[in-house]
């Protein structure tokens, strides 16, 4: 029986539009003000340093490593505040949250730091519907949501993988790594491009399909 159910965050419950502000923009500004670089300039160096240490590294997730690599002045915590305006919660999230939170435990994952994540949440005002926040970067030093996240997240919250259900708008991450500890996991395509009975196109739909399992179960 589905007790817990677990969302992935950017690009499943808000826009990219927040991350974008602060790691395509915001931090290269930063950067040409302390080198006194103009800004394509900063941001052509700067766009090929997050190239080079790449995705699969801890570091290429964390502004306190960047602001210390180019000597950046100031908090790092200033520049997520700075762009709170760019946070952006789709329709649907909005709609469904507070009506999944009254029948179940919410919760986050997401390899996005915990602070990013927590200013999204309380920025858009649907943080009181999450009881627990999970960061593969922050809370298990794991650059995605691979595998072994997910069995850890079972572990801390003392349930069974067939007890939760996830949503997500990577294949990989939000629904091939989940499957694979034992989670039953909806592939969230907002493109509408892919189809399959694990395929939602918008959290509405994915509403239906626990309320569909839900009954089923009760017969």
């Amino acid at each position: 029986m589905t007790t817990v159910v677990s969302f992935d965050l950017d690009g499943t419950l808000v826009t990219s539009s927040f991350a974008d502000a602060v790691w395509l923009d915001g931090l290269p500004r930063l950067y040409a003000q302390a080198s006194g670089k103009d800004l394509e300039t900063a941001k052509r160096e700067l766009f090929a340093e997050y190239d080079r240490i790449g995705d699969q590294r801890l570091e290429w997730y964390d502004p306190a490593y960047w602001f210390d690599h180019y000597r950046i002045p100031g908090d790092w915590r200033s520049l997520l505040h700075q762009n709170r305006s760019h946070i952006a919660c789709y329709p649907d999230a909005i709609a469904v949250l507070p009506r999944l939170a009254a029948q179940y435990q919410l919760i986050i994952c997401s390899n996005a730091k915990r602070e990013f994540v927590e200013i999204e949440l309380e920025d858009i005002n649907i943080r009181g519907c999450f009881t627990h926040i999970f960061s593969s970067t922050s809370d298990f030093h794991t650059v995605k949501k691979v595998t072994e996240f997910y069995a850890l997240i079972c572990q801390r919250l003392n349930v069974t993988s067939s007890q939760i259900v996830h949503v997500g708008d990577s294949r990989r991450f939000d629904y091939d790594a989940p499957r694979a500890a034992g989670i039953t996991a909806y592939y969230l395509d907002r493109s509408g491009k892919e189809s399959g009975p694990f395929v939602v196109h918008t959290l509405y739909e994915f509403e239906h399909k626990l309320a569909h399992v839900k009954e089923e179960k009760q017969k």
